[in-house]
């Protein structure tokens, strides 16, 4: 096995696919990169024989089996894990300045309004980045058969969908609130906002949970709440698929070690328990690990939650310039919380610039 960074693995593995040198049997692939190695083309249908991979569907979350299948090269991916949108938060900051959760939540003009109270009785702020609520915003109210920046056609939906203009307006009132510290995720100044309680309030998938008790902020144990987004949005935020690539030497042993890693619900609900790492597998959805008080969260039945987002989240579609509109988009709202260019403006130029790369 090799392990890498993050980045350095998704780089190596598009190089992989590119050159055909130094691929592996079995490659991990996460969500945000699912797009673009999708439609390579140097991944196997799992769908043909021998894997026939459709006879698991129904094993399988609906979603993410979803977001594996390419249009043009079949089911080229299975989840092994997955996550459902969560709203972590500083309880004992919501406590020092009398807010509810159930206000974090109502709405997001409520969200905004916590926030501001938030600030003025502890000097938190209320997100990292004004961009993590714009992220969850773009996610909300996706058709079907449509991906956050795409439609079926895979033309960009950038500069006529309500959630970009929505996701936009709301950014941009958090940052002239003051309600955002500034800070990028992943980022070592991110992380000790986490540690010290600068900030109050992370939306990101439900892992975060093992990835703040284990490594980010292990000395906060009990100060966490986990629950759901803001109008109790339901959401997906990343997952880990496998893929075999088509010239792969040892194909009939990477498809029994996927099947292991994806279809044994002992082996599933083992990753959930050591590392947070959500079922892909519904049986492994399940079970007393799932009641048990999460020590961590103060000793909130938080799997449950995240199990009941886990079953509303619906199914949409991954594509090749996922990742390009990411960053064009991400670039298009920065321009316009630090320079206050127009949203209208920002939104068309976001859309003319991915249509541009799109048909490169």
């Amino acid at each position: 096995m090799v392990g890498r960074e993050y980045a350095d693995h998704h780089t190596a593995m598009t190089t992989a696919l590119a050159t055909s040198t130094g691929l592996p049997d079995v490659m991990t692939i996460e969500y945000g990169y699912l797009g673009r190695f999708a439609q390579s083309g140097g991944l196997e249908d799992l769908e043909k024989s021998p894997y026939q991979v459709g006879q698991f569907d129904p094993k399988l979350v609906t979603y993410a089996m979803a977001q594996g299948r390419s249009a043009n090269y079949g089911q080229v991916a299975i989840p092994t894990d997955i996550g459902p949108g969560a709203m972590f938060y500083r309880n004992d900051l919501l406590a020092k300045a009398k807010v509810k959760e159930s206000e974090l939540t109502q709405s997001w003009d409520s969200f905004i309004q916590s926030g501001q109270k938030i600030k003025k009785s502890t000097g938190a702020y209320l997100v990292a980045h004004a961009r993590d609520v714009k992220d969850i915003l773009i996610r909300t109210g996706i058709p079907e058969g449509q991906g956050v920046y795409f439609n079926a056609e895979g033309k960009s939906v950038i500069d006529s969908s309500p959630r970009f203009k929505r996701g936009f307006e709301l950014a941009q009132k958090i940052r002239a609130e003051g309600l955002d510290a500034k800070i990028n995720p992943w980022s070592n100044e991110w992380g000790e906002s986490l540690k010290r309680g600068t900030v109050t309030v992370q939306m990101m998938g439900a892992w975060l949970g093992g990835h703040l008790q284990n490594w980010l902020a292990p000395n906060t144990s009990g100060m966490w709440r986990s629950t759901v987004l803001p109008e109790r949005v339901a959401t997906s935020w990343g997952g880990t698929f496998y893929a075999i690539p088509k010239k792969a030497v040892n194909k009939a042993i990477a498809w029994d070690l996927i099947q292991h890693l994806t279809l044994n619900s002992k082996q599933q609900q083992m990753a959930f328990e050591k590392f947070n790492a959500f079922p892909a597998l519904i049986e492994a959805q399940s079970g007393t690990f799932f009641e048990q008080p999460v020590a961590f969260l103060g000793g909130q039945k938080a799997r449950i939650e995240w199990k009941n987002t886990a079953l509303q989240i619906k199914p949409t579609t991954v594509f090749k310039n996922d990742s390009v509109a990411e960053e064009i988009v991400n670039a298009e709202l920065d321009l316009v919380l630090n320079k206050n260019k127009p949203i209208e403006q920002a939104l068309k130029d976001a859309h003319r610039l991915v249509q541009r790369r799109s048909s490169r």
